[in-house]
Formats: structure tokens, C-alpha cells, sequence
């Protein structure tokens, strides 16, 4: 299970609207509340751009505006030659990411925030099953309900062999960190969820250089967040539904088959 491969968001674009001080740019695509969002699914994102004028000349006289946007998770770099190479590139590593070609041109100009209620993490347990271990699924979210918002990246791909005019594909990474805190006991990372006070420079059309930005957070954030154990329902990607987050105990998680995984390899 890569890391971070599943989150919940439920909220619609009203409540995201208010919530990011955005406008609405879905144009009606944004996905029905999705309580296991999985990689190749169309998300919402937020992103920051200056206006266009007709013929299309970037205006950055004007202010930016921020927007909700649908994109497909798993990032695509405009250079690939194939959409299948945004199936491995659904993380990207905060330590690496200004070095790598994949990513470093879209965390200079194109950066956007993936709002979450929560994501899923599996916490590797040793249940003397020889090498492969049981896993434990934990839902980690606010305590007040509020959104998180996880730092991304995004890119635009057009398939050469395709109408010139055909819409382009809009792919989208989510950007892991090291795991701090509490966090550190489920999981070694974690995805570089940004506190509100950073969203405006994260998004910031005009900022190429965010090094800064991409630190763990302070450990006593984690505090402020629930760690929830749930059932491995969430384990299966066509499993959906409210129950997928309803708390459970720990040792009353059914770790059947359905529950053992390979240990996974690092993400991007």
C-alpha cells in the first residue's frame, strides 16, 4: 500500500468553496462524496492562476484567482509518452522533488492543495504470519471536522497522436514528508498537509521557490489530529461508504486475509 494511497473526501463544492475562498471551476465534474478515494480517480483540487485574456496571454498585472478544479490522481508529466506512467506517480517526496524531472517544474509552477476530510494509514503489525505482516487500517483526521489540506502538484498532458483540440489531461500528485509526531507510530511517512496560515504562499502563481514550505510540520500538530483505527473494509477499493471511518478497537479489527500485505516499496 503506497503511501499516501487513500483518503476520504465527502464535502461538495459549496463547503470547499467557503471553506478555500474559492470559486468554482469544476464545471460540474467534481466527484459525489467518496469515502475511499483511491489513485486514478478524478479528486477536487485547489489551485491559484492568473487570468487569461481571450487570446489566451497569461495576465499577471491582474490578481490570481483561486479555483476548485477536477484532476485525475496520478501525475502524468507533460513529457510522457503514455497516461499509464501517472499510475506509479500518485506521491511525490518532499525531499526529492525540486531534483527530480517529474516534478521539479511543477513544484516551481504548478502546486495546488487536495482537500481531505482524512486519509488512511496502515499501521505494519507482527502476527507471526512469517514474513508478510497484518496491517491495521487508521483514519487520521481533524478533530473539529474542518478540512485538511494536502500539499500537490499538478500537471497537464496531451496525447500527440490526439485532436490538437481536444481537452488535455489533468493529473495531480499528492507530496509525502516524514511522518512526526504520533504519526511516526503507524507509519513512517506521511502527506505534507499544510496548516491555513500557508495556503496563500503554497498556491502563489508567482512564487517559484517553496522550499521552505515543504518541512514536516511541528510535531505538536499531530496532536491536534485523531488517529482513528477502522475496519479493513477500507481494504478493498470498491468497498464505500460512511462505515469505511467509524472508529473501531484496535484489537477487535478482523485481520483476515483480506488484511495481509507485502510490505511496499518506498513512494516516488
Amino acid at each position: 500500500m503506497p503511501m499516501c494511497g487513500r483518503y476520504a473526501a465527502t464535502k461538495d463544492t459549496a463547503t470547499l468553496m467557503l471553506e478555500f475562498d474559492a470559486v468554482d471551476g469544476t464545471e460540474g465534474k467534481a466527484p459525489q462524496a467518496d469515502y475511499n478515494v483511491a489513485p486514478t480517480k478524478d479528486i477536487v483540487t485547489v489551485v491559484e492562476r492568473f487570468p487569461r485574456d481571450a487570446d489566451g496571454t497569461v495576465l499577471e498585472d491582474e490578481p490570481a484567482v483561486r479555483s476548485l478544479r477536477v484532476m485525475r490522481w496520478g501525475l502524468v508529466p507533460f513529457w510522457a509518452k503514455d497516461p499509464s506512467v501517472g499510475n506509479r506517480m500518485i506521491n511525490t517526496r518532499a525531499e526529492t522533488a525540486s531534483e527530480k524531472p517529474s516534478f521539479r517544474n511543477a513544484l516551481a509552477r504548478r502546486r495546488c492543495l487536495i482537500p481531505a476530510d482524512g486519509w488512511f494509514e496502515w499501521k505494519a503489525v507482527d502476527r507471526g504470519v512469517g514474513r508478510r505482516v497484518a496491517k491495521e487500517p487508521y483514519f487520521i483526521t481533524t478533530q473539529d471536522g474542518s478540512s485538511l489540506a494536502l500539499a500537490g502538484l499538478w500537471e497537464t498532458w496531451r496525447d500527440p497522436k490526439a485532436d490538437p483540440e481536444a481537452p488535455p489531461l489533468i493529473t495531480c500528485s499528492v507530496i509525502t514528508t516524514q511522518a512526526v509526531g504520533r504519526l511516526a507510530d503507524i507509519h513512517e511517512r506521511m502527506p505534507l498537509a499544510l496548516p491555513r496560515q500557508r495556503w496563500a504562499d503554497w498556491l502563489d502563481p508567482a512564487r517559484t521557490d517553496v522550499t521552505d514550505l515543504l518541512a514536516p510540520p511541528e510535531p505538536g500538530w499531530v496532536d491536534e489530529l485523531e488517529l482513528r483505527p477502522v475496519s479493513t473494509v477500507v481494504n478493498n477499493v470498491r468497498n464505500n461508504g460512511p462505515e469505511l471511518i467509524e472508529p473501531v478497537r484496535p484489537e477487535a479489527t478482523d485481520l483476515d486475509d483480506a488484511a495481509l500485505f507485502d510490505l511496499p516499496p518506498d513512494p516516488q
